[in-house]
């Protein structure tokens, strides 16, 4: 049984979803700074497990895209 949110909970949902968006894409660039950073300045350690949790913040904004994707579509 799925459940139906009104226009104005799926509005607070859609609102939170946008913040932690948000909050993860300047994570994101503040890692790519970072990671650069210290690639050149000659630290190559870093850029795999870089690599790894910006993939993880990209996974993250795909599930949550996922999630906003189910709430939005109209019940049959």
């Amino acid at each position: 049984m799925k459940r139906t949110f009104t226009r104005e909970q799926r509005l607070t949902i859609i609102y939170g979803m946008l913040c932690i968006v948000l909050i993860l894409v300047v994570l994101q660039l503040w890692l790519l700074t970072a990671t650069m950073n210290a690639y050149l300045g000659g630290d190559e350690g870093v850029v795999w497990p870089a690599a790894g949790a910006s993939t993880v913040c990209l996974l993250l904004n795909l599930g949550l895209l996922r999630y906003l994707y189910r709430i939005e579509r109209p019940n049959p």
